[in-house]
């Protein structure tokens, strides 16, 4: 594999047209995921973005997408993944744990959890990369990623 680099995306980024690609929520606008709380970041390889990973800085751990809006902050200890996708195979788990890693380090986040869709792809992709399921709601599911 090609060296990786994990960069924070910002809003002119995602104007390139990365947020159609959300398979999960792309209804979510620009200016949502940019907010104060959150952060997008890509992995980039040779100038090409190989995957996209949105995270969101909570208070408590969110069960629904409202949960997520209301529990945001920017001092949040639990980094909350709430969308990923990629357009290379292996870049999405790069990115989680890589992003992760740099959480861990630059923020002091030890917390790393999923609001995933109930969705049996979702449930593989977690669990195959050694997240374990937190709980289950009506809506979404929380994997927790230990480091």
């Amino acid at each position: 594999m090609e060296e990786t680099l994990l960069i924070r995306m910002d809003e002119a980024d995602w104007k390139l047209g990365y947020c159609k690609d959300d398979p999960v929520r792309p209804h979510l606008p620009l200016a949502w995921r940019a907010t104060e709380g959150r952060q997008v970041f890509g992995l980039e390889e040779e100038g090409d973005i190989q995957a996209v990973v949105c995270v969101a800085y909570c208070k408590d751990i969110p069960l629904t997408e409202q949960e997520l809006d209301e529990l945001s902050t920017p001092d949040g200890e639990y980094a909350v993944f709430y969308t990923v996708w990629s357009y290379k195979k292996g870049a999405g788990r790069q990115m989680v744990l890589d992003t992760a890693k740099h959480l861990k380090e630059e923020r002091g986040i030890n917390h790393f959890v999923t609001l995933s869709p109930l969705t049996h792809m979702a449930e593989r992709f977690h669990t195959r990369n050694g997240a374990k399921l937190l709980k289950r709601g009506e809506e979404c599911q929380n994997f927790e990623y230990k480091l």
